[in-house]
C-alpha cells in the first residue's frame, strides 16, 4: 500500500501539470496558424518555382514533431515536456515515443 502512495503524483504535481498542459494548449493553437502559413508559402513556391523549398519542408517537418510532440504531453501519453523544456526537434529521423519496440 505504501508503494502505491509513493508511485502516485501529488495533488501539487498534478496542480503544476495542469498549468503546463493549458501553457502548451495554448502553445498549439499558435503552431495551428503556423502551420497554415507554412502549408500557404509552400504551395505559393511550387506554383512560381515548380519546385519545393527545402528550408520549409524541413521547418514543416521539425513543427510537426513539434506538435506531436504536444500532444503526447497533453494528453499524459509522455510524461517529457517539449520545446522550450527540452530540444527543438530535428527535421531529420524518426519521431521518438515513449511506446517500447515490439509492443504495437
Amino acid at each position: 500500500m505504501v508503494e502505491e502512495l509513493t508511485s502516485k503524483p501529488s495533488r501539487r504535481a498534478t496542480w503544476i501539470r495542469a498549468l503546463y498542459v493549458i501553457l502548451f494548449t495554448l502553445i498549439y493553437s499558435v503552431t495551428e496558424i503556423v502551420i497554415v502559413a507554412v502549408v500557404v508559402v509552400q504551395f505559393g513556391f511550387v506554383l512560381i518555382s515548380g519546385d519545393r523549398n527545402q528550408k520549409l519542408l524541413d521547418f514543416g517537418a521539425s513543427l510537426s514533431k513539434f506538435i506531436y510532440q504536444i500532444l503526447q504531453y497533453v494528453t499524459f501519453n509522455s510524461e517529457d515536456m517539449p520545446f522550450p523544456f527540452s530540444d527543438w526537434p530535428s527535421a531529420n529521423g524518426e519521431v521518438e515515443t515513449d511506446v517500447p519496440a515490439g509492443s504495437t
